[in-house]
């Protein structure tokens, strides 16, 4: 595959320029690049779901074409699939089902659903990509990592070779875990030894070192290098994709943390928790660490008023906190960065300035009016302070990059200087620069005296941000975590073996 002076513009920005991408046959090629390097739009042009300005070209396996005439049909007939962080397959469906919407059911007669020909022809499927699972399991009950599996099986079900086409993986391991991360890049291993050609977009520098060939790097919409990744280092990444040094990733740690006990749950039941117990102090950043289904989220939406409290109890600054709903917690001096910013964090339609007025908007109104002229004086003073790009207050939230939409969802809450801030993987998804402005800023809140509780299925992010952690297990926190214990690969140890006493 081959990209030539591939270029975009929006409304007289230009995002991406004259980028050239060349991908060998049967090799893994990781593309790299901070938030709003243009990667994302590079995808998005081969898929077909922008158009590219003219002047540039695409070829895919003899499929030629000027990049302003290419389209999601010609993307697909010349063999390139796309598989995405959020797997579209259906959880309410079976194996089997998610399998034939790829391609169709096999018909009888009358055109009726022939299953037994669909299930042997799943099974086949199956086979070929190394999925152990059965073709009548509902979605739902797979491991998060099957579940990308099979969205790749459906993908490249159909290719003439078994090994045709360009699979595209668009951070296929954001949202997982770290056991199932080993899982899926062991399939991926699999998948690249029998000559199928990967393109891997990821964050995960680790990943990309231990599972890509070579690796291309955009930087401010321009093609940076592009280099063989056994010449490379973790640091050296770091550095081209930042295009300087980073002093560090993780901040140092400002100080002792105080001796307050902010908050205190105590015997806390709703959803999955089944009673947690855990003190939060003042100043202090408690991780929380644990496997999907521990409990991790629940216990943050719990405190927020976003889910249910069926038994147990919560103090909060030494008096009873009953949190009934997201605007009494609010009221009470909490605030919640959920996981998911896309749909739940973030007022995608809204500009940047009114994403920031959202959790503050009652100051800007005067004599029924709104105050235009303070909110955007404010609002210009956030987009330079947390290091927002492009750097403006007027751009739509939603068509900035992943992290620069994240700090605005962290700003919008943080100048709220909340007394308790709750972090649910606020680096999900999220280049290294950005991830050390985050990292920063959460440092500074905690040093002014906010309590920080954070949720991150990343160990080495929890152990470097950390305080002190705690390992959830079936709903209740099964180890405390501190000092030398405070390791990823004790985290890991732990989260995965620690037994309930």
């Amino acid at each position: 595959m081959r990209t030539t002076a591939l270029s975009k513009t929006f409304a007289g920005t230009t995002v991406l320029r004259a980028a050239h991408l060349e991908v060998r046959r049967g090799e893994v090629h990781a593309l790299l690049g901070g938030n709003g390097s243009g990667k994302s739009t590079l995808i998005k042009l081969l898929a077909g779901v922008y158009h590219a300005d003219p002047g540039g070209r695409i070829q895919v396996q003899g499929v030629s074409s000027s990049a302003d005439e290419w389209s999601p049909t010609v993307a697909r007939s010349a063999g390139l699939h796309f598989v995405h962080q959020d797997p579209a397959v259906f959880p309410t469906l079976t194996v089997a089902e998610n399998l034939a919407i790829g391609r169709g059911f096999v018909r009888g007669v009358g055109g009726r659903i022939d299953w037994s020909a669909t299930l042997r022809r799943t099974a086949e499927v199956l086979e070929r990509f190394s999925l152990e699972v059965s073709p009548d399991t509902p979605v739902a009950a797979l491991r998060p990592a099957d579940r990308t599996m099979l969205a790749i099986a459906r993908a490249l079900q159909d290719q003439e070779g078994a090994h045709d086409g360009v699979l595209v993986l668009d951070e296929p391991t954001a949202s997982l875990p770290a056991g199932e991360v080993a899982i899926l890049l062991a399939a991926l291993r699999k998948y690249a030894a029998a000559g199928q050609t990967i393109v891997y977009v990821s964050h995960r520098l680790s990943e990309v070192l231990e599972l890509a060939d070579r690796v291309t790097v955009l930087r401010d919409g321009a093609q940076v290098t592009t280099r063989d990744t056994c010449d490379l280092t973790e640091e050296g990444l770091v550095e081209l994709i930042a295009g300087r040094k980073l002093d560090g990733v993780f901040p140092e740690r400002h100080g002792a943390v105080g001796q307050d006990v902010v908050m205190s749950v105590r015997g806390l039941a709703a959803g999955p928790l089944r009673g947690v117990d855990l003190d939060l102090h003042r100043g202090e950043i408690l991780g929380v660490a644990g496997l999907l289904g521990s409990g991790r989220t629940a216990l943050l939406r719990a405190i927020f008023g976003d889910l249910p409290v069926t038994a147990g109890g919560i103090r909060l600054a030494g008096k009873p906190y009953r949190p009934s709903r997201p605007a009494r917690a609010m009221k009470a001096g909490i605030a919640l960065v959920p996981e998911d910013r896309g749909t739940e964090g973030l007022f995608a339609s809204l500009s940047v300035r009114e994403n920031f007025s959202a959790s503050v908007v009652s100051r800007y109104w005067s004599r029924a009016r709104l105050q235009h002229r303070r909110e955007r004086a404010d609002a210009r003073q956030l987009v330079s302070a947390y290091g927002v790009r492009p750097a403006s207050d007027l751009p739509i939230a939603g068509t900035l990059s992943g992290g620069n939409q994240q700090k605005v969802v962290i700003a919008r809450w943080l100048r709220r200087d909340p007394v308790v801030l709750l972090l649910d993987e606020p680096t999900q998804g999220v280049d290294v620069q950005a991830r050390a402005d985050i990292y920063e800023h959460v440092r500074q809140a905690a040093a002014a005296g906010t309590a920080v509780l954070l949720v991150t299925s990343d160990f080495d992010e929890l152990a470097h941000m950390a305080d002190r952690a705690v390992v959830l297990r079936e709903g209740r926190v099964a180890v405390e975590v501190h000092g030398a214990d405070l390791d990823p690969h004790r985290l890991t140890e732990l989260s995965y073996l620690i037994k309930e006493t």
